[in-house]
């Protein structure tokens, strides 16, 4: 599968503080079990490595450590990084290569109405041109 292939070779790790959505509690637990970053938690939650495991060791159910590396795969994308990787899951997009097909005049109406819908606040959207960016990254991300 194309998305996995992209998360075997992380180009950009954050730290796994700035993973959107990931209580201190969790950040801790993460810690302990020695993920520190974004590339750190692919790494654990690559390929066909059982989540069930990690997540039993985590103490946290294995849908949301599939939400964490679903986010620490899309942070992989420079441009996108882990300040906009879940406004993109919650968008649909669940991967670089999901996210190296899409169309920036049809994404970006849908960031758009989440962005404002959520935040109240248009003039924090990202542009389209931010879009094609993410779009463009991701594509080279993809082909690596």
């Amino acid at each position: 599968m194309q998305s996995e292939r992209s998360q075997s070779k992380p180009t950009h790790a954050w730290p796994i503080e700035q993973l959107p959505g990931l209580s201190a509690q969790e950040q801790q637990r993460l810690s302990d079990c020695g993920i520190h970053t974004t590339a750190d938690l692919l790494q654990q939650t690559q390929g066909n490595r059982p989540l069930q495991a990690l997540a039993i060791a985590l103490g946290c159910p294995a849908k949301h450590l599939k939400k964490w590396s679903i986010l620490a795969n899309l942070a992989q994308v420079p441009s996108v990084g882990c300040t906009y990787c879940g406004l993109l899951l919650h968008a649909g997009i669940s991967s670089p290569w999901q996210l190296a097909q899409a169309s920036p005049h049809r994404l970006h109406p849908q960031i758009l109405r989440l962005h404002v819908a959520t935040l109240r606040r248009r003039d924090l959207t990202p542009t389209v041109s931010e879009v094609s960016q993410w779009i463009a990254q991701a594509k080279l991300l993809v082909s690596e």
